[in-house]
């Protein structure tokens, strides 16, 4: 696909503008994101979403970054777990002014609490392992017998790669784990454990609507915890026609035009774990290559950009681009 750089603009022929909602710009993903975009002719800017500024009065919604007007065609929010509730909001006043965004505020803070996650997964008829949420530190016999015994699964329903998650093999180990995270304000969750999938699930990438990669995600030694992050090992996979169906619906049911679905290979079929609305791109790119995924970002842009731009009652972002030639912005 040739770069944006050779298609019509706006009045100005500016390159269109992309800000990466991001805290860390040593990160792999981020670099990605940043190559292929600049590839595309976009012009890239860095912004920590800790540090914005929105505006909202008679004139709508401005967003400030160290004192200057934030002027851009499309986001990609890469909002870390511990700042979804001061990223969300910053992504929904994006979302407010009619830029391109990719994800939206409400599929991210959707997918970040996982049994909000699993109930709407459950509706849109997507199949998830038993869970089941403890209030009081009482109640965790019931739960581990709900989900089938031990040994079972205690995690926390907010967190990431796998740093609150353990596999509790006894019922006195699952009372010790839900009570030390509830007295450390956790909202801990008891969930079915999967044997036939012991360290071990499938990571879908899904960009706009459909699988572009997919990969088998092994944990090494004892650890049951196959996260990239936690030093397990990857490899490519071709998922067939219903694994890539299940984690395309659960991309869409929480909302997420960019999602790393993570499967549990079951007895009973394909079952959603998690799906994770910032996926790290370096483990997937390390064994599918560079063009399956930041890529596959960049073309999703630049297919909304074209749209937008073909359509002027619903281009505010163009309208935004041209705005900014009378006045300063990040970019200058």
């Amino acid at each position: 696909m040739q770069g944006l750089k050779k298609c019509s603009r706006s009045a100005q022929d500016m390159d269109p503008r992309l800000v990466i909602l991001t805290l860390g710009p040593e990160l792999y993903s981020t670099k990605r994101l940043i190559e292929e975009a600049e590839k595309e002719g976009w012009t890239v800017k860095l912004v920590d979403y800790r540090k914005v500024s929105p505006v909202v009065d008679d004139k709508g919604v401005r967003i400030y970054y160290n004192g200057w007007p934030i002027q851009c065609d499309a986001i990609i929010p890469r909002i870390g777990a511990s700042y979804t509730h001061r990223g969300v909001p910053v992504v929904k006043f994006f979302e407010s002014m009619g830029v391109i965004v990719i994800n939206g505020g409400e599929g991210i803070r959707s997918s970040r609490d996982k049994l909000r996650a699993g109930q709407i997964l459950m509706e849109a008829g997507v199949p998830v392992p038993t869970t089941v949420n403890v209030g009081a530190w009482e109640d965790t016999i019931r739960a581990v017998n709900q989900v089938g015994g031990t040994p079972c699964v205690v995690k926390s329903n907010e967190g990431t790669h796998g740093s609150t998650v353990f596999l509790a093999r006894t019922e006195q180990q699952a009372r010790q784990l839900v009570y030390q995270m509830l007295d450390r304000g956790m909202r801990p969750l008891v969930q079915e454990y999967i044997q036939e999938s012991h360290g071990q699930d499938i990571r879908a990438l899904v960009v706009g609507g459909k699988v572009v990669a997919a990969m088998r995600r092994k944990a090494h030694g004892s650890e049951f915890r196959s996260n990239f992050h936690l030093g397990g090992s990857v490899e490519p996979v071709e998922i067939s026609d219903k694994y890539a169906e299940i984690a395309c619906t659960a991309a869409e049911a929480l909302g997420l035009d960019l999602a790393g679905v993570d499967m549990l290979e079951s007895r009973r079929g394909p079952l959603v774990l998690e799906v994770n609305s910032s996926p790290g791109l370096e483990g997937i790119e390390s064994v599918k290559g560079k063009g399956f995924v930041a890529a596959e970002v960049v073309r999703l842009l630049n297919r909304r950009l074209e749209k937008s731009r073909g359509d002027p009652e619903a281009s505010n972002s163009t309208e935004m681009t041209e705005a900014s030639s009378e006045a300063s912005g990040i970019y200058d």
